[in-house]
């Protein structure tokens, strides 16, 4: 790409080209600057039905010779399998029309029957590695987040029946129990993991109503991402700050060169207090005071709550 970048920019060379990847990804970034992108979108059940009825009414180059009509269930049954792809259409029309046997009046009527023998299983369209993978996944994410059981179930059928890898999917479910649902339900995590370890001892497809009962448990789950804030806080802090040193007083010291440099020195055993609560600083000085975690009030974080309000108060 980036040879014949030159010959594009002084108009040597016209380049077209045609590519399933995103080309935010694929082409050269000072190619993609110098192009304009079409993006094909695919064809819309209208113009499925277009070509369609052109098929079924040309006797030079389609099926007109074999007079043959669909029953609107199997009109629409064959648009929906399509996946607007006229490639697709036109295969499965022919094999359905082809198939059905003529009437007394010369017609084949072709029904949903026939056009289910004819597409057999459907092919669903989606890549393991480009655009598909991640948008899919991405909606699983969203619908999860979004409380949505119905949908969050959806997309995750969508992928399995793909044949997306389950373990990719369990590790993204994963992330999403202490990214979206975190301390307001912590036994989410433990239900995913153990989902994890049931499609990982079973395999597919008898783990997959494993992976659906922790998608429809986390899409049902009070949410919460205070710990997700807090934790991008703390990096922020550790990558913009001075990484001083530990604070004397939490320093262990187990020899006694170590004791008589302070290390220890003042430290409060909280078990020596009253519920195992006591005050003292566990930052650094200069971020003595900084809070990072902001519990909400929503399932088991609402005590969380509560108690961390108590002993800040």
């Amino acid at each position: 790409q980036d040879a014949i970048l030159p010959y594009v920019e002084d108009g040597t060379v016209t380049l077209i080209g045609a590519t399933t990847e995103n080309p935010s990804f694929e082409v050269n970034s000072a190619l993609l600057s110098r192009s304009r992108v079409v993006v094909l979108q695919p064809l819309k059940a209208e113009h499925l039905a277009r070509i369609l009825q052109n098929a079924l009414e040309d006797t030079e180059r389609g099926l007109g010779g074999l007079k043959a009509h669909l029953t609107e269930d199997a009109l629409q049954h064959l648009l929906a399998v399509s996946d607007g792809d006229a490639r697709s259409l036109l295969n499965t029309l022919e094999l359905a029309a082809v198939s059905t046997t003529a009437g007394g009046d010369g017609t084949r009527a072709v029904t949903v029957e026939a056009v289910e023998d004819a597409a057999q299983q459907r092919w669903l369209q989606y890549d393991r590695v480009g655009d598909g993978h991640y948008d899919t996944i991405s909606a699983l994410h969203k619908s999860v987040r979004d409380s949505d059981p119905d949908g969050s179930l959806y997309w995750l059928a969508r992928m399995l029946e793909a044949g997306e890898d389950p373990l990719f999917v369990i590790r993204r479910v994963i992330r999403m129990a202490t990214e979206d649902i975190g301390m307001a339900d912590p036994h989410a995590l433990t239900l995913c993991v153990a989902a994890q370890q049931a499609v990982h001892f079973l395999g597919m497809p008898e783990g997959e109503l494993a992976l659906a009962e922790a998608v429809v448990y986390l899409a049902v789950a009070p949410k919460s991402n205070a710990v997700y804030t807090a934790y991008k806080l703390v990096k922020d802090d550790v990558g913009r700050t001075r990484n001083e040193p530990v604070p004397m007083h939490l320093r262990n010291a187990p020899t006694a060169l170590m004791k008589g440099l302070g290390y220890g020195k003042g430290y409060k055993y909280a078990h020596d207090y009253e519920n195992a609560e006591v005050e003292q600083d566990h930052l650094p000085p200069s971020l003595k005071g900084r809070i990072y975690y902001r519990p909400t009030d929503r399932g088991h974080e609402a005590r969380v709550r509560q108690k961390i309000t108590d002993r800040r108060s």
